[in-house]
């Protein structure tokens, strides 16, 4: 006999909607809905309530509970509890109908932790309307156990349905979940349900799910707790997903009576949800799992990623340096500052520059670039280089056709594709000197000349770290009178035009390149005050 102390909610139309913008369509939310009730789900959550929304019969995003009913009135919810979701603050109460008149028998309200005691009021207002009410402390880890005690005991005085622990980034491991639950099991009244929400950031949420379960059913019968276990077709669900429900209802089926129609789930995956996943792919990833490691908001991942010239270790160290009370509320001036901070260094680098200057100065200099010119000229590149025999500073890079005194380097996802090649240069040529900036690290022993990455950067510009402009201002500050230039090509609008390599493509490239072009030829022209810059190949850049 299934032990219906445990209930499965299915949010798939809800946390779903994170991946494709609640855009199901409607013979898809017709046949999830329906799948579900036939499924034997127990409690089914259609999605969201926001009045900022628009009507739309194809998206789970409603602006009112008419909409809902809209949607949804005329197929049969079986025997399953049918609720929706609203983040507090963004459907006001004059929005909900009474219980009476609405396809919902339930509302669940997340909040955050500063508006927790508006959001219980909110959360009485729609019970008062008949509404059973599920309350939803969002990023339940960002919790004291005082704070956690003190809400607990205003939860008692609502009395809701349910209180749940909602792990929106997916930190907690089974002893912190074991905590929680224990500090809710021991306070909260024992006819209120405990609901879980898991993401999947360190993919434990299928066996967090278990874990609790298990817990739960440890304690006679007559103490265990009603639990009710949020999961989604296949995990589908914000940032690394949810607990896939299927396997939920396996277990279900298999420990403890369920009789859960597990077909009826893999029908929704197949006919459904696998399409979008395609498309639209959710799941552990290195983005996720760095945000939940260093328990803060992926949106502080995001915003170094998209620097594109930091390692995976240089993010890491980032992340593990903001504020505590900063981590799950996204703060961009923060984290901008956080990595201003760590790309300075304290170094003294003014013996290299005398040095390297004077190295510098003997013959005339070609700067190579990975612009497709690069190879399409490579003739005129070949018999200049003949001619005039110059001392040749490569960018990020190490090319297969020309010899190369020194690489100058500024990008570490760049130099570590190029630490290989490195590795295995020929042991008869001499290898080319690396000049790095104060941003890059070798994983064994250090540079041959180290320079400060902060003072090359261009603050006025949205794309601060110009390795070519950089390299530039390096060399005005050596002294260097004449520089020719060959393989930058400025960029193109059509992605693969850029680089030879086209593995070294920028994804932003095509949207921005008329502005690095213009942003490239203004600061060349302000740098050829101070040296004659010359190309050897076509480019788009207009200085002179």
């Amino acid at each position: 006999m299934m032990d219906k102390k445990i209930k499965l909610l299915d949010c798939t139309l809800r946390d779903g909607g994170f991946i494709n913008d609640w855009n199901f369509g409607r013979d898809e939310i017709i046949n999830i809905f329906e799948r579900a009730v036939s499924a034997g789900t127990d409690i089914i959550e259609v999605g969201f309530m926001d009045e900022r929304q628009a009507a739309d019969p194809d998206r789970t995003m409603f602006p009112d509970t008419l909409c809902v009913n809209e949607t949804f009135r005329s197929l049969s919810p079986g025997g399953s509890m049918i609720v929706g979701m609203i983040d507090y603050g963004t459907c006001s109460i004059d929005r909900i109908i009474p219980a009476a008149g609405s396809v919902m028998d339930g509302i669940r309200v997340i909040f955050k932790k500063k508006d927790r005691f508006a959001a219980l009021d909110f959360c009485g207002k729609l019970k008062q309307l008949g509404y059973e009410v599920f309350v939803q402390p969002v990023s339940i880890t960002g919790y004291s156990d005082e704070e956690m005690t003190d809400l607990i005991k205003r939860v008692n005085e609502l009395h809701p349905y349910a209180m749940s622990m909602v792990d929106t980034y997916g930190l907690l491991h089974e002893g912190g979940l074991l905590h929680y639950y224990e500090l809710m099991d021991s306070n909260l009244r024992t006819d209120i349900s405990i609901g879980y929400h898991a993401h999947n950031n360190f993919q434990l949420g299928y066996s967090n799910c278990i874990a609790l379960i298990e817990s739960n059913q440890k304690k006679p019968e007559s103490e265990r707790r009603t639990l009710v276990m949020d999961g989604s077709s296949f995990g589908m669900g914000k940032g690394a997903g949810n607990t896939p429900i299927e396997l939920l209802a396996m277990y279900l089926n298999k420990h403890y009576g369920g009789t859960y129609d597990i077909n009826q789930m893999l029908e929704t995956i197949d006919v459904s949800i696998m399409e979008i996943y395609l498309k639209l792919p959710w799941g552990y990833s290195l983005k996720y799992y760095l945000a939940a490691s260093n328990d803060c908001h992926p949106k502080y991942v995001q915003h170094l990623m998209q620097k594109r010239c930091l390692s995976i270790k240089s993010i890491n160290e980032i992340l593990d340096d903001i504020d505590r009370d900063k981590k799950l509320a996204y703060d961009p001036d923060h984290i901008e500052e956080l990595y201003r901070r760590y790309q300075r260094t304290d170094l003294d680098e003014k013996g290299d520059l005398k040095e390297l200057s004077g190295k510098l100065m003997a013959s005339p200099l070609l700067i190579i670039g990975p612009a497709r010119s690069i190879k399409d000229e490579s003739e005129r590149v070949k018999e200049y280089i003949l001619k005039n025999k110059p001392v040749i500073i490569t960018i990020n890079y190490l090319p297969e056709d020309y010899y190369t005194d020194y690489i100058f380097i500024s990008n570490s996802k760049r130099y570590l594709t190029l630490e290989g090649r490195l590795a295995h240069y020929d042991r008869e040529a001499k290898p080319p000197v690396l000049i790095a900036t104060s941003n890059v690290t070798r994983a064994k022993g250090d540079f041959e000349y180290r320079v400060d990455y902060e003072s090359l950067l261009d603050q006025s510009f949205e794309i601060k770290d110009n390795s070519l402009i950089m390299l530039l201002k390096l060399l005005v500050r050596l002294g260097i009178k004449d520089v020719n230039l060959a393989g930058f090509d400025g960029y193109s609008t059509s992605v693969g035009d850029n680089y030879f390599n086209v593995a070294m493509e920028y994804a932003f490239i095509k949207e921005k390149a008329q502005a690095l072009n213009d942003y490239a030829s203004d600061a060349l022209k302000r740098l050829s005050e101070d040296m004659k810059i010359s190309f050897v190949t076509s480019t788009r850049y207009k200085i002179y």
